[in-house]
Protein backbone atom coordinates (compact mmCIF):
# COMPACT_ATOMS: atom_id res chain seq x y z
CA UNK A 1 0.00 0.00 0.00
CA UNK A 2 1.31 3.45 -0.92
CA UNK A 3 0.95 5.80 2.03
CA UNK A 4 0.27 8.70 -0.35
CA UNK A 5 -2.94 6.88 -1.35
CA UNK A 6 -3.98 5.81 2.16
CA UNK A 7 -7.13 7.49 3.49
CA UNK A 8 -5.45 8.81 6.60
CA UNK A 9 -4.46 12.09 8.29
CA UNK A 10 -2.45 12.02 11.52
CA UNK A 11 -3.51 14.50 14.22
CA UNK A 12 -1.06 16.36 16.41
CA UNK A 13 -3.56 16.59 19.27
CA UNK A 14 -6.05 14.08 20.63
CA UNK A 15 -9.76 15.01 20.84
CA UNK A 16 -10.55 17.14 23.89
CA UNK A 17 -12.93 14.54 25.31
CA UNK A 18 -10.42 11.68 24.99
CA UNK A 19 -9.50 10.44 28.48
CA UNK A 20 -7.88 7.03 28.03
CA UNK A 21 -4.71 6.41 26.03
CA UNK A 22 -6.35 4.10 23.48
CA UNK A 23 -8.92 6.76 22.56
CA UNK A 24 -6.17 9.37 22.21
CA UNK A 25 -3.82 7.24 20.11
CA UNK A 26 -6.45 5.63 17.87
CA UNK A 27 -7.86 9.08 17.12
CA UNK A 28 -4.49 10.75 16.55
CA UNK A 29 -3.32 7.92 14.28
CA UNK A 30 -6.63 8.13 12.35
CA UNK A 31 -7.75 4.57 13.01
CA UNK A 32 -11.20 5.78 14.11
CA UNK A 33 -13.43 8.84 13.76
CA UNK A 34 -16.19 9.83 16.18
CA UNK A 35 -19.54 10.47 14.50
CA UNK A 36 -21.51 11.05 17.71
CA UNK A 37 -21.28 10.11 21.37
CA UNK A 38 -20.42 6.41 21.54
CA UNK A 39 -20.61 6.00 17.73
CA UNK A 40 -17.41 5.54 15.70
CA UNK A 41 -16.33 4.99 12.10
CA UNK A 42 -13.44 2.62 11.47
CA UNK A 43 -11.07 4.13 8.91
CA UNK A 44 -8.79 1.95 6.72
CA UNK A 45 -6.04 1.47 9.33
CA UNK A 46 -8.53 0.71 12.09
CA UNK A 47 -10.64 -1.56 9.95
CA UNK A 48 -7.59 -3.60 8.90
CA UNK A 49 -6.90 -4.27 12.60
CA UNK A 50 -10.58 -5.04 13.14
CA UNK A 51 -10.50 -7.60 10.31
CA UNK A 52 -7.32 -9.20 11.69
CA UNK A 53 -8.91 -9.59 15.13
CA UNK A 54 -12.00 -11.15 13.55
CA UNK A 55 -9.77 -13.56 11.63
CA UNK A 56 -8.18 -14.75 14.88
CA UNK A 57 -11.60 -15.17 16.48
CA UNK A 58 -12.96 -17.13 13.51
CA UNK A 59 -9.98 -19.49 13.57
CA UNK A 60 -10.33 -20.22 17.28
CA UNK A 61 -14.11 -20.63 17.02
CA UNK A 62 -13.63 -23.10 14.16
CA UNK A 63 -11.14 -25.00 16.34
CA UNK A 64 -13.94 -25.69 18.87
CA UNK A 65 -16.44 -26.60 16.13
CA UNK A 66 -18.27 -23.28 15.96
CA UNK A 67 -20.40 -22.71 12.85
CA UNK A 68 -20.78 -19.10 11.71
CA UNK A 69 -24.17 -17.49 11.16
CA UNK A 70 -25.33 -13.90 10.70
CA UNK A 71 -28.46 -12.81 12.54
CA UNK A 72 -30.63 -9.69 12.07
CA UNK A 73 -30.09 -6.51 14.06
CA UNK A 74 -33.80 -5.66 13.92
CA UNK A 75 -35.67 -7.88 16.39
CA UNK A 76 -39.46 -8.10 16.89
CA UNK A 77 -41.05 -7.24 20.22
CA UNK A 78 -42.83 -10.61 20.39
CA UNK A 79 -39.56 -12.51 20.84
CA UNK A 80 -38.44 -10.26 23.70
CA UNK A 81 -41.84 -10.59 25.37
CA UNK A 82 -41.37 -14.36 25.50
CA UNK A 83 -38.44 -13.86 27.89
CA UNK A 84 -40.04 -10.84 29.61
CA UNK A 85 -37.04 -8.68 28.71
CA UNK A 86 -38.76 -6.11 26.44
CA UNK A 87 -39.16 -3.64 29.32
CA UNK A 88 -36.52 -4.93 31.74
CA UNK A 89 -33.30 -5.22 29.72
CA UNK A 90 -30.55 -2.94 31.04
CA UNK A 91 -29.51 -0.65 29.45
CA UNK A 92 -32.97 -0.09 27.90
CA UNK A 93 -33.48 -1.26 24.33
CA UNK A 94 -33.32 1.06 21.33
CA UNK A 95 -36.97 0.74 20.25
CA UNK A 96 -38.71 1.79 17.05
CA UNK A 97 -41.82 1.17 14.99
CA UNK A 98 -41.88 0.26 11.32
CA UNK A 99 -44.38 1.82 8.85
CA UNK A 100 -46.90 -0.89 9.81
CA UNK A 101 -46.70 0.19 13.48
CA UNK A 102 -44.93 -3.03 14.43
CA UNK A 103 -42.58 -2.74 17.43
CA UNK A 104 -38.92 -3.58 16.85
CA UNK A 105 -35.66 -3.24 18.77
CA UNK A 106 -32.06 -2.84 17.65
CA UNK A 107 -30.41 -5.96 19.03
CA UNK A 108 -28.05 -5.50 21.99
CA UNK A 109 -27.69 -9.29 22.18
CA UNK A 110 -29.19 -12.33 20.42
CA UNK A 111 -30.40 -14.88 22.99
CA UNK A 112 -34.03 -14.57 21.89
CA UNK A 113 -33.23 -14.67 18.18
CA UNK A 114 -30.87 -17.66 18.35
CA UNK A 115 -33.17 -19.63 20.66
CA UNK A 116 -36.11 -18.98 18.35
CA UNK A 117 -34.02 -20.12 15.39
CA UNK A 118 -32.76 -23.29 17.03
CA UNK A 119 -36.08 -24.42 18.52
CA UNK A 120 -37.46 -24.76 14.97
CA UNK A 121 -34.66 -27.14 13.99
CA UNK A 122 -33.55 -29.08 17.06
CA UNK A 123 -35.94 -31.98 17.65
CA UNK A 124 -33.81 -34.87 18.92
CA UNK A 125 -30.84 -35.56 21.16
CA UNK A 126 -29.11 -36.62 17.94
CA UNK A 127 -29.13 -32.93 16.87
CA UNK A 128 -27.08 -31.94 19.92
CA UNK A 129 -24.64 -30.52 20.81
CA UNK A 130 -24.64 -27.52 18.47
CA UNK A 131 -22.35 -24.45 18.44
CA UNK A 132 -23.29 -21.31 16.48
CA UNK A 133 -21.45 -17.99 16.44
CA UNK A 134 -21.64 -14.66 14.66
CA UNK A 135 -19.66 -11.42 14.38
CA UNK A 136 -22.13 -8.59 14.03
CA UNK A 137 -23.17 -5.07 15.07
CA UNK A 138 -24.84 -4.63 18.44
CA UNK A 139 -26.60 -1.62 19.95
CA UNK A 140 -26.59 -0.63 23.62
CA UNK A 141 -28.54 2.40 24.84
CA UNK A 142 -25.82 3.45 27.29
CA UNK A 143 -26.49 6.33 29.64
CA UNK A 144 -22.87 7.49 29.31
CA UNK A 145 -20.57 6.52 26.47
CA UNK A 146 -16.93 7.00 27.41
CA UNK A 147 -13.33 5.92 26.89
CA UNK A 148 -13.45 5.68 23.11
CA UNK A 149 -14.15 2.15 21.93
CA UNK A 150 -14.23 0.78 25.48
CA UNK A 151 -17.84 1.88 26.00
CA UNK A 152 -19.92 2.60 22.92
CA UNK A 153 -23.54 2.54 21.76
CA UNK A 154 -22.91 0.68 18.51
CA UNK A 155 -20.21 -1.98 18.37
CA UNK A 156 -19.12 -5.21 16.68
CA UNK A 157 -19.35 -8.32 18.81
CA UNK A 158 -18.59 -11.98 18.46
CA UNK A 159 -21.19 -14.05 20.23
CA UNK A 160 -21.12 -17.84 20.39
CA UNK A 161 -24.13 -19.86 21.54
CA UNK A 162 -23.95 -23.52 22.50
CA UNK A 163 -26.84 -25.98 22.82
CA UNK A 164 -26.63 -29.22 24.80
CA UNK A 165 -28.62 -32.21 25.99
CA UNK A 166 -27.20 -32.04 29.52
CA UNK A 167 -25.62 -29.71 32.05
CA UNK A 168 -22.56 -31.96 32.16
CA UNK A 169 -21.96 -31.53 28.43
CA UNK A 170 -22.61 -27.78 28.61
CA UNK A 171 -20.11 -27.25 31.44
CA UNK A 172 -17.53 -29.33 29.59
CA UNK A 173 -17.89 -27.11 26.52
CA UNK A 174 -17.86 -24.00 28.74
CA UNK A 175 -14.35 -24.99 29.85
CA UNK A 176 -13.33 -25.60 26.23
CA UNK A 177 -14.45 -22.06 25.34
CA UNK A 178 -12.35 -20.73 28.21
CA UNK A 179 -9.30 -22.30 26.60
CA UNK A 180 -10.20 -20.82 23.21
CA UNK A 181 -10.56 -17.37 24.75
CA UNK A 182 -7.13 -17.55 26.35
CA UNK A 183 -5.71 -18.42 22.91
CA UNK A 184 -7.51 -15.49 21.26
CA UNK A 185 -6.26 -12.97 23.77
CA UNK A 186 -2.71 -14.33 23.69
CA UNK A 187 -2.64 -14.02 19.88
CA UNK A 188 -3.84 -10.43 20.32
CA UNK A 189 -0.87 -9.67 22.57
CA UNK A 190 -2.82 -9.65 25.83
CA UNK A 191 -2.35 -11.36 29.16
CA UNK A 192 -5.76 -12.02 30.71
CA UNK A 193 -7.12 -13.15 34.05
CA UNK A 194 -10.33 -15.20 34.15
CA UNK A 195 -12.53 -13.99 37.03
CA UNK A 196 -15.85 -14.97 38.50
CA UNK A 197 -18.48 -12.48 37.33
CA UNK A 198 -22.05 -11.23 37.74
CA UNK A 199 -24.16 -12.46 34.79
CA UNK A 200 -26.07 -9.15 34.68
CA UNK A 201 -28.83 -8.75 32.08
CA UNK A 202 -27.89 -11.97 30.27
CA UNK A 203 -28.44 -14.17 33.30
CA UNK A 204 -27.52 -17.78 34.02
CA UNK A 205 -26.02 -19.79 36.87
CA UNK A 206 -22.33 -19.38 36.03
CA UNK A 207 -20.41 -16.48 34.51
CA UNK A 208 -16.76 -15.56 33.96
CA UNK A 209 -15.05 -12.46 32.59
CA UNK A 210 -11.61 -12.24 31.01
CA UNK A 211 -9.83 -9.21 32.42
CA UNK A 212 -6.73 -7.29 31.34
CA UNK A 213 -5.18 -5.57 34.34
CA UNK A 214 -4.94 -1.84 33.52
CA UNK A 215 -5.05 1.39 35.50
CA UNK A 216 -7.60 2.81 33.04
CA UNK A 217 -10.04 -0.08 33.53
CA UNK A 218 -13.59 0.58 34.67
CA UNK A 219 -13.84 -2.74 36.50
CA UNK A 220 -12.28 -3.66 39.81
CA UNK A 221 -11.20 -7.24 40.44
CA UNK A 222 -10.02 -9.12 43.52
CA UNK A 223 -7.12 -11.52 42.97
CA UNK A 224 -5.51 -14.11 45.22
CA UNK A 225 -1.79 -14.29 44.52
CA UNK A 226 -1.53 -17.63 46.29
CA UNK A 227 -4.17 -19.94 44.77
CA UNK A 228 -5.23 -17.93 41.71
CA UNK A 229 -8.84 -17.19 42.73
CA UNK A 230 -10.15 -14.05 41.05
CA UNK A 231 -13.52 -12.31 40.93
CA UNK A 232 -15.13 -9.09 39.81
CA UNK A 233 -15.93 -6.98 42.86
CA UNK A 234 -19.53 -6.73 41.55
CA UNK A 235 -19.79 -10.48 42.11
CA UNK A 236 -18.28 -10.78 45.60
CA UNK A 237 -18.49 -7.27 47.08
CA UNK A 238 -15.81 -5.95 49.43
CA UNK A 239 -14.48 -9.42 50.27
CA UNK A 240 -11.18 -9.26 52.18
CA UNK A 241 -9.96 -12.85 52.18
CA UNK A 242 -9.83 -15.53 49.50
CA UNK A 243 -12.79 -17.95 49.91
CA UNK A 244 -10.53 -20.85 48.90
CA UNK A 245 -7.31 -20.35 50.87
CA UNK A 246 -8.11 -17.36 53.16
CA UNK A 247 -5.17 -15.30 51.81
CA UNK A 248 -5.75 -11.52 51.73
CA UNK A 249 -7.05 -10.51 48.29
CA UNK A 250 -5.44 -7.81 46.15
CA UNK A 251 -7.71 -5.32 44.41
CA UNK A 252 -6.80 -4.11 40.88
CA UNK A 253 -8.42 -2.13 38.09
CA UNK A 254 -9.08 -4.03 34.87
CA UNK A 255 -10.66 -3.92 31.41
CA UNK A 256 -13.16 -6.62 30.48
CA UNK A 257 -12.16 -8.28 27.20
CA UNK A 258 -14.62 -11.15 27.11
CA UNK A 259 -17.62 -12.52 29.02
CA UNK A 260 -18.99 -16.07 29.05
CA UNK A 261 -22.18 -17.49 30.56
CA UNK A 262 -23.60 -20.91 31.42
CA UNK A 263 -27.28 -20.16 30.80
CA UNK A 264 -28.79 -23.53 31.67
CA UNK A 265 -32.47 -23.57 30.64
CA UNK A 266 -33.14 -19.85 31.27
CA UNK A 267 -34.03 -19.10 27.65
CA UNK A 268 -35.11 -22.53 26.48
CA UNK A 269 -37.67 -22.67 29.31
CA UNK A 270 -39.03 -19.19 28.58
CA UNK A 271 -39.24 -19.94 24.85
CA UNK A 272 -40.13 -23.66 25.09
CA UNK A 273 -37.05 -24.87 23.20
CA UNK A 274 -37.10 -28.64 23.67
CA UNK A 275 -35.71 -31.91 22.31
CA UNK A 276 -36.62 -35.59 22.66
CA UNK A 277 -33.95 -37.53 24.57
CA UNK A 278 -32.88 -41.12 23.90
CA UNK A 279 -35.60 -42.42 26.25
CA UNK A 280 -38.30 -40.54 24.35
CA UNK A 281 -38.79 -37.82 26.96
CA UNK A 282 -39.21 -34.14 26.09
CA UNK A 283 -36.51 -32.03 27.75
CA UNK A 284 -35.34 -28.42 27.71
CA UNK A 285 -32.22 -27.59 25.71
CA UNK A 286 -29.31 -26.50 27.91
CA UNK A 287 -27.48 -23.39 26.68
CA UNK A 288 -24.31 -21.32 27.05
CA UNK A 289 -23.28 -18.01 25.49
CA UNK A 290 -19.87 -16.44 25.05
CA UNK A 291 -19.09 -12.87 23.94
CA UNK A 292 -16.13 -10.75 22.81
CA UNK A 293 -16.50 -7.09 21.81
CA UNK A 294 -14.20 -6.64 18.82
CA UNK A 295 -13.83 -2.86 19.11
CA UNK A 296 -13.33 -3.07 22.86
CA UNK A 297 -10.67 -5.73 22.29
CA UNK A 298 -8.94 -3.53 19.71
CA UNK A 299 -8.90 -0.66 22.19
CA UNK A 300 -7.67 -2.93 25.00
CA UNK A 301 -4.76 -4.07 22.83
CA UNK A 302 -3.68 -0.42 22.55
CA UNK A 303 -4.11 0.14 26.30
CA UNK A 304 -1.70 -2.75 26.90
CA UNK A 305 0.71 -2.12 23.98
CA UNK A 306 1.94 1.47 23.64
CA UNK A 307 4.67 3.85 24.69
CA UNK A 308 5.00 7.64 24.83
CA UNK A 309 5.38 7.79 21.02
CA UNK A 310 2.38 5.76 19.97
CA UNK A 311 0.87 2.31 19.44
CA UNK A 312 2.89 -0.93 19.38
CA UNK A 313 0.74 -3.46 17.50
CA UNK A 314 1.27 -7.19 18.10
CA UNK A 315 2.18 -8.83 14.79
CA UNK A 316 -1.04 -10.79 14.22
CA UNK A 317 -3.36 -7.79 14.51
CA UNK A 318 -1.20 -5.00 13.02
CA UNK A 319 -2.70 -3.13 10.03
CA UNK A 320 0.54 -3.80 8.12
CA UNK A 321 3.59 -5.82 9.06
CA UNK A 322 6.28 -3.62 7.47
CA UNK A 323 6.60 0.17 7.21
CA UNK A 324 9.02 1.08 4.40
CA UNK A 325 10.36 4.65 4.74
CA UNK A 326 12.73 6.40 2.32
CA UNK A 327 13.98 9.62 3.96
CA UNK A 328 15.41 11.41 0.95
CA UNK A 329 13.84 12.03 -2.45
CA UNK A 330 16.96 11.47 -4.53
CA UNK A 331 16.72 9.25 -7.59
CA UNK A 332 19.02 6.69 -5.99
CA UNK A 333 16.96 6.39 -2.80
CA UNK A 334 13.67 6.32 -4.72
CA UNK A 335 14.90 3.57 -7.04
CA UNK A 336 16.16 1.45 -4.14
CA UNK A 337 12.97 1.95 -2.13
CA UNK A 338 10.72 1.03 -5.05
CA UNK A 339 12.79 -2.09 -5.72
CA UNK A 340 12.54 -3.12 -2.07
CA UNK A 341 8.79 -2.43 -2.07
CA UNK A 342 8.27 -4.58 -5.14
CA UNK A 343 10.38 -7.42 -3.77
CA UNK A 344 8.78 -7.27 -0.32
CA UNK A 345 5.31 -7.24 -1.85
CA UNK A 346 6.13 -10.32 -3.91
CA UNK A 347 7.85 -12.06 -1.02
CA UNK A 348 5.06 -11.12 1.37
CA UNK A 349 2.53 -12.86 -0.85
CA UNK A 350 4.74 -15.95 -0.79
CA UNK A 351 5.25 -15.65 2.97
CA UNK A 352 1.49 -15.32 3.42
CA UNK A 353 1.18 -18.88 2.18
CA UNK A 354 3.56 -20.08 4.84
CA UNK A 355 2.26 -21.08 8.21
CA UNK A 356 3.45 -19.94 11.60
CA UNK A 357 2.14 -22.30 14.29
CA UNK A 358 -0.44 -23.37 11.73
CA UNK A 359 -1.49 -19.77 10.98
CA UNK A 360 -0.98 -17.39 8.09
CA UNK A 361 1.63 -14.64 8.50
CA UNK A 362 0.60 -10.99 8.33
CA UNK A 363 3.26 -9.63 6.00
CA UNK A 364 1.80 -6.67 4.13
CA UNK A 365 3.84 -3.52 3.41
CA UNK A 366 2.99 0.17 3.87
CA UNK A 367 5.33 2.24 1.68
CA UNK A 368 5.71 5.89 2.78
CA UNK A 369 6.22 7.37 -0.67
CA UNK A 370 5.12 10.87 0.38
CA UNK A 371 7.37 13.68 -0.85
CA UNK A 372 5.96 16.46 1.35
CA UNK A 373 7.09 14.98 4.67
CA UNK A 374 10.46 15.40 6.38
CA UNK A 375 12.27 12.43 7.92
CA UNK A 376 11.32 13.46 11.45
CA UNK A 377 7.64 13.68 10.52
CA UNK A 378 7.74 10.27 8.87
CA UNK A 379 9.39 8.65 11.89
CA UNK A 380 6.94 10.30 14.33
CA UNK A 381 3.95 9.10 12.32
CA UNK A 382 5.45 5.62 11.97
CA UNK A 383 5.82 5.36 15.75
CA UNK A 384 2.27 6.66 16.22
CA UNK A 385 0.78 4.10 13.81
CA UNK A 386 2.83 1.31 15.42
CA UNK A 387 3.56 -1.15 12.58
CA UNK A 388 5.86 -3.96 13.88
CA UNK A 389 8.83 -3.48 11.47
CA UNK A 390 10.28 -0.24 10.12
CA UNK A 391 12.69 -0.24 7.16
CA UNK A 392 14.57 2.99 6.43
CA UNK A 393 16.27 3.67 3.10
CA UNK A 394 18.67 6.63 2.81
CA UNK A 395 21.77 7.81 0.97
CA UNK A 396 23.77 6.87 4.07
CA UNK A 397 22.46 3.30 4.25
CA UNK A 398 22.94 2.81 0.52
CA UNK A 399 26.66 3.62 0.81
CA UNK A 400 27.01 0.15 2.30
CA UNK A 401 24.27 -1.26 0.05
CA UNK A 402 22.03 -1.67 3.11
CA UNK A 403 18.89 -0.51 4.89
CA UNK A 404 18.05 0.04 8.55
CA UNK A 405 15.57 -2.35 10.12
CA UNK A 406 14.00 -1.64 13.49
CA UNK A 407 11.27 -3.39 15.46
CA UNK A 408 8.66 -1.01 16.86
CA UNK A 409 8.99 -2.52 20.35
CA UNK A 410 12.80 -2.37 20.42
CA UNK A 411 15.39 0.42 20.47
CA UNK A 412 17.96 -1.60 18.53
CA UNK A 413 18.51 -0.65 14.87
CA UNK A 414 20.13 -3.20 12.52
CA UNK A 415 21.92 -2.48 9.26
CA UNK A 416 20.91 -5.21 6.79
CA UNK A 417 22.20 -5.80 3.28
CA UNK A 418 19.66 -5.21 0.52
CA UNK A 419 20.01 -8.80 -0.66
CA UNK A 420 19.04 -10.10 2.80
CA UNK A 421 16.08 -7.84 3.68
CA UNK A 422 13.39 -10.36 2.74
CA UNK A 423 15.22 -13.23 4.42
CA UNK A 424 15.67 -11.15 7.59
CA UNK A 425 11.94 -10.40 7.79
CA UNK A 426 10.18 -13.54 6.54
CA UNK A 427 12.26 -16.35 8.02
Amino acid sequence: MLQSELFYKALKEAPKDAEVISHKLLSRADFIDQLASGIYSFLPLGYRVNVNIQKIIREEMAAINGQEVFLPSLQPKALWEETARWDTFDPPLFKLKDRHEKDLALGPTHEEVITGLVRKRIKSYRDLPLYLFQIQNKFRNEMRSAAGLLRTREFIMKDLYSFHASKEDAVKYYEKVKGAYFKIFKRCGLKTVCVEADPGSIGGELSNEFMVIADTGEDRVLICNKCGFAANIEKVGEMQNCPKCKTILVQKRAIESGHIFYLGDKYSKAMNARFIDKDGESKLIIMGCYGIGVGRLLSTIVEANHDDRGIIWPSEVAPFSIHLIPIESTAKVKKAAEKIYKELSQDSRAAFEKKQDGREINSEVLYDDRLDKLAGEKFAEADLIGIPYRIVVSERTLISNSVEIKKRNEAKVSLVKLSKVSKNLFQ
